[in-house]
């Protein structure tokens, strides 16, 4: 079933750009846009409000089967996806940082994993046409991806972005506490046994340190107007 699909698959590790870049894009093709680090998000939360201890897997496995989880497009040009668990809208819960430190317990675990990606597969095939990002679409959630990339940027970068980002959410965090959460969920991402963080063999990459989101997006969505296979090169 999935040995070719209509679906540009975009991977890469946090703060490089990729969930800004996609959705952008997805808007641009028409496509459906997947955020697929949200559905692991949503789950987190999910286990703080459900569980007492986060480390029962257990408890989290059975909180990922049958779950309930949507990903809608915004309702105006200035909102974001909306992220809908068991019928309430979490999009912005699902950014504290509470979630984002403890996404870790969820994420490597095979079985949760295993029943994601099932939702993942199934959410790409009811939209025909999809944007896809996370860490292992390319390699594991959809090999057969008619379009990949990695995006990545200098570990420097990238703690600036999400610093900024946060910021501006309103988050009172140091430049400091960012640089050791994004270097922990580097160190789990690319280390974890299952959908570990890395390139497709197939992806092209895009170095986005010293691009612009605009430049990014008009690299993607030419190449994938175009049906190129010829990949960019990085600056």
């Amino acid at each position: 079933m999935f040995n070719r699909v209509k679906a540009v698959a975009i991977d890469g590790p946090a703060g490089s750009g990729k969930s800004t870049v996609s959705r952008i894009v997805a808007e641009r093709l028409g496509f459906t846009y997947i955020d697929t680090g949200a559905m692991y998000r949503a789950l987190t939360l999910k286990a703080i409000r459900k569980l007492a201890d986060l480390t029962d897997i257990e408890g989290i496995i059975g909180l990922s089967k049958d779950l309930d989880l949507k990903l809608l497009p915004p309702e105006g040009k200035t909102s974001s996806m909306r992220v809908i668990l068991d019928g309430e809208n979490v999009s912005e819960e699902i950014r504290r940082m509470e979630v984002t430190t403890n996404v870790k317990h969820v994420c490597g675990i095979p079985e949760v994993r295993e029943n994601l990606v099932k939702l993942q597969r199934k959410m790409a095939k009811e939209a025909g046409a999809s944007v896809m990002e996370g860490r292992d679409i390319g390699t594991v959630v959809l090999p057969g991806a008619e379009y990949k990339f990695y995006v990545d940027a200098s570990f420097e970068e990238r703690v600036e972005r999400r610093l900024a980002e946060l910021k501006a959410k309103g988050h009172p965090v140091t430049l400091a506490e960012v640089a050791d959460d994004l270097k922990q969920r580097d160190h789990t991402d690319k280390t974890r046994k299952v959908g570990p963080l890395k390139k497709a063999k197939d992806a092209v990459l895009i170095d986005t340190t010293d691009l612009s989101i605009e430049e990014v997006v008009l690299r993607i969505v030419q190449h994938v107007s175009k049906g190129s296979k010829k990949a960019f090169p990085s600056h």
